[in-house]
């Protein structure tokens, strides 16, 4: 096998191994926005009150205005979610202007398992059942 014929396998290799993991994302990315969705009618169908998803610095104190009305599902406030099922990771690098302006804040799509990169992982289900559970007592 040339080296030509070496390289444009590895790049179709490549290329179907991205494919695929898009996917698989995309897969994910619906499933988690059906149970966030779930979520948000059983909230509301409970009057499970809202309030401002709030950004906190990746260092220092403070947090950041986003205007955004909904649930933190974490005690920390680090995830959230707003009335329309989008997801929010709830952190940003550190801004002297965000704290005065506050921040424009993107969703994210959700993942099926909250915080695997923080090694304290939860499957979303289970993190929005016990976001129920808990009510307005909801740190």
């Amino acid at each position: 096998m040339s080296e030509q014929d070496w390289s444009a396998r590895a790049r179709e290799n490549a290329q179907y191994h991205a494919d695929k993991l898009a996917e698989v994302q995309q897969a994910q990315a619906v499933a988690g926005r059906r149970l966030i969705a779930d979520f948000v009618r059983q909230a509301q169908a409970t009057d499970l009150p809202t309030t401002e998803l709030t950004v906190r610095p990746y260092k220092g104190n403070g947090r950041y205005r986003t205007g955004i009305q909904g649930w933190h599902l974490l005690p920390d406030r680090s995830v959230g979610v707003d009335a329309d099922a989008n997801f929010y990771i709830l952190s940003a690098p550190p801004s002297l202007l965000a704290r005065v302006r506050g921040i424009d804040l993107p969703p994210t799509p959700a993942p099926l398992r909250v915080g695997e990169r923080d090694g304290e992982s939860m499957d979303l289900t289970d993190l929005l059942a016990k976001r129920l559970a808990a009510g307005p007592n909801h740190p």
